[in-house]
């Protein structure tokens, strides 16, 4: 967060950090805390009582009740950001970026597209849009039945229409990225649509020897 930031900032630790799910990190600059504490009125929900969280977090006054803190995942957050100091944000980033670019280069080699523009794309998320005539949930079983890859389907307007690879975590890395390639281009073949196996994986290769 920017020094002096008047906003608070929520970030997600499971895509990013590849920490386990159930956490939404927030934090607040000193022109918000300025604001949550000038407030004239009640907050209409418990949840989101921010005055009543301060007193959570600080005990100002005497220490105040907002929830049982989730203290499994804290854990897992704190082993996730030990993980990310280890190999540094940068090299972290660019294991993320090379990997991406990997699976799109064996995305493109198979005959498939990204739902989103290049110059758009999320490294950790990567979605595919499903061929005309496949049934993207059959394949979607194919590959957890023959080879444990699980990917995620569509969402709202977009279900049955895209797939979602994740690329997160400790899942980003050229193993993971030939595992996947290679299990969603053995169930597309399974329902009749034409690629080449050795193609795919040989542009994986390619990208990622640059």
């Amino acid at each position: 967060m920017r020094a002096g930031a008047r906003m608070s900032s929520i970030q997600r630790p499971k895509n990013v950090l590849g920490a386990p799910p159930g956490l939404a990190p927030i934090a607040f600059g000193p022109k918000a805390l300025e604001a949550i504490a000038a407030r004239k009125t009640k907050a209409r929900t418990w949840l989101f009582d921010v005055s009543l969280l301060m007193g959570y977090w600080s005990g100002v006054g005497g220490r105040t009740y907002h929830h049982t803190a989730p203290i499994n995942a804290i854990y897992g957050l704190h082993e996730a950001l030990c993980v990310l100091f280890e190999e540094g944000i940068e090299a972290s980033i660019a294991r993320h970026r090379r990997c991406h670019e990997a699976l799109a280069a064996g995305i493109t080699a198979a005959g498939l597209e990204f739902l989103t523009a290049k110059a758009d794309r999320l490294p950790q998320l990567n979605p595919i849009k499903v061929p005309e005539g496949i049934d993207e949930a059959a394949v979607r079983a194919r590959m957890l039945a023959t080879h444990g890859v699980e990917i995620g389907a569509g969402l709202g307007p977009l279900k049955g229409k895209i797939w979602r690879i994740g690329l997160m975590g400790a899942s980003a890395t050229p193993l993971s990225v030939r595992t996947c390639l290679t299990a969603l281009s053995q169930a597309l073949a399974a329902e009749g649509f034409d690629l080449s196996l050795k193609d795919v994986l040989a542009a994986v290769e390619a990208r990622l020897a640059d």
